[in-house]
């Protein structure tokens, strides 16, 4: 009898470690499947709310994100996947948006940010590695660049990185030109319907409540300063660049170099561009002098022409002939 009841439990006991031994094995074997045979029928499911989800992320507007750099065609990207060097690639946004991600396939990216595309490939990776983990590095914007047009030295597209500010890229652009007139209109890509403009001088420090943020895609346009243009009978005839406060008659002859002696101070007009054709305003530059009119302002683009006049160049020349006869006099009559 106590043999028979020591075989009977160490009988029980193989069966006991035999059935924890299947149990484990079980249960190594559920933890190696992937996440394909786990979830079944969830699959489906799964992708549905990835499908779903991407559009919301893309959808959300640039000002409830901050402004935050977005992805955009061209740009070259670095995907690396931890733990998973297999997986680590550096790929182009495609035209349509798309880049080409291993076992997930093309993958819409463009207008998220690097997080977001992050979160939106780890999760769809997640079908086939356990809790990846995923980063996004950007080596190359080629759609995070603002336009600079206009009057600057360099004209062109400047990266758009980080936090920057209207005067920065005037700075990279080699500043303003000498013909920079004094607004700038910025065109915001979240609000292509409602540029803004601001002011702007010679001396940026004067303004500097127009050294506002610049976003990425931005449009900015230096305008041309207007010009009127002198031409007649003063000292130098040329075109003007008008300041803020506009130009008026007196500044312009003064800025010309005055009159000349032969000038007809009551002949001088005003040519100006209408839908019409052109005009002409008669101007009594000669009471203006002696303060006894107004000055009169000037328009962009005005012609002020100072015409000579016949009697002043006669008479100058009989003078000039007196002179001369008067200096041949008085050498002859010398002995």
């Amino acid at each position: 009898m106590p043999f028979q009841r020591h075989k009977s439990f160490t009988t029980l006991r193989f069966q006991l470690f035999f059935a924890a031994a299947l149990l484990g094995s079980l249960a190594v074997t559920a933890q190696e499947q992937p996440a394909s045979t786990r979830h079944g029928s969830n699959d489906s499911d799964q992708e549905k709310s990835e499908v779903q989800s991407a559009p919301d992320i893309a959808q959300s507007s640039p000002r409830e994100r901050g402004h935050s750099l977005q992805l955009g065609v061209g740009d070259l990207i670095e995907m690396t996947v931890y733990d998973v060097p297999e997986l680590t690639t550096k790929t182009r946004i495609s035209s349509t948006g798309d880049i080409y991600c291993a076992l997930i396939g093309p993958t819409h990216v463009a207008g998220l940010t690097t997080e977001e595309a992050a979160q939106l490939i780890q999760k769809r990776l997640s079908a086939f590695l356990k809790d990846p983990y995923v980063s996004l590095f950007v080596t190359e914007y080629a759609s995070q660049g603002a336009s600079l047009l206009g009057e600057v030295a360099k004209p062109g597209v400047y990266p758009a990185l980080g936090e920057q500010h209207l005067f920065d890229l005037i700075s990279a652009a080699g500043g303003l030109t000498d013909k920079a007139g004094h607004s700038i209109t910025i065109t915001h890509r979240s609000d292509p319907d409602k540029p803004v403009t601001v002011p702007l001088s010679r001396n940026l420090s004067d303004h500097p409540e127009s050294n506002i943020k610049v976003f990425p895609a931005d449009t900015i346009v230096v305008r041309r300063a207007d010009i009127v243009y002198v031409v007649g009978d003063v000292g130098r005839p040329s075109g003007l660049l008008m300041d803020a406060n506009g130009l008026t008659i007196l500044q312009a002859v003064a800025l010309s170099g005055g009159t000349t002696r032969t000038a007809k101070l009551s002949g001088v007009k005003i040519l100006r561009k209408s839908p019409s054709g052109m005009t002409e305003t008669p101007v009594e530059l000669k009471k203006i002098l002696q303060a006894k009119a107004p000055d009169v302002p000037l328009q962009a683009n005005d012609i002020l022409v100072v015409p000579s006049s016949t009697g002043k160049i006669l008479a100058g020349r009989t003078l000039e002939a007196a002179i001369q006869a008067a200096t041949i006099m008085s050498v002859a009559a010398i002995p």
